[in-house]
């Protein structure tokens, strides 16, 4: 990434785990919880500053800023992803960055590589492409701030991705969303077939 950009990371990690009926930020894969994982692959790309939006009253994220990670608080997490994704994106413009590449704590397949290739172009968004749609992780350039500002609910920014350029990646489709999920990433992480 060059020297002249600044892209920070907003790592959604404020959801309720409805269905998986534990908090999966805090499910332990390969000795690193999701989030530290999410924030750990964050750093590894370079990106800074890397913002973790958690629930509050939840972890104290002690072990995410020693990590290198600055915490937001979401108060308002019961709204849906739009409150998490609208104050990390507010932190991340307060701190006048290029631009921010948005993405969640449960995609344990997101690489460094990744999230390096969302960001090669800085002007321009850039989302993952897999299972046939559009979505995170995805990479917003700072243009594009107010309307990430906007969104409302738990749709994400999916309508703001229609259009954008895409780094295709079939591995980024596994997500932990269920006790089954968290399975097929630990065969994932052991090199095993998912089923």
């Amino acid at each position: 990434m060059s020297g002249d950009w600044k892209i920070a990371a907003v790592v959604l990690a404020a959801g309720a785990s409805r269905r998986l009926g534990r908090p999966k930020q805090e499910v332990v894969l390969g000795g690193e919880t999701l989030v530290e994982r999410a924030v750990r692959v964050a750093v590894e790309a370079g990106l800074s500053p890397v913002l973790v939006v958690i629930r509050a009253g939840g972890d104290s994220g002690r072990s995410l800023q020693r990590l290198g990670a600055l915490v937001v608080w979401n108060d308002r997490a019961d709204e849906g992803m739009a409150a998490s994704i609208r104050l990390g994106v507010e932190a991340a413009r307060a701190l006048e960055v290029t631009g921010a590449v948005v993405m969640t704590c449960d995609q344990v397949a997101v690489t460094a590589e990744h999230l390096l290739a969302l960001c090669a172009e800085p002007e321009r968004v850039t989302a993952s492409e897999y299972s046939g749609r559009k979505g995170v992780p995805a990479y917003f350039p700072a243009a594009s701030f107010a309307e990430l500002l906007q969104l409302e609910g738990d749709a994400g920014a999916r309508q703001l991705l229609r259009a954008s350029a895409t780094v295709r990646n079939e591995a980024v489709a596994l997500d932990v969303d269920t006790e089954e999920d968290v399975a097929k990433a630990e065969r994932w992480l052991a090199g095993l077939p998912m089923l």
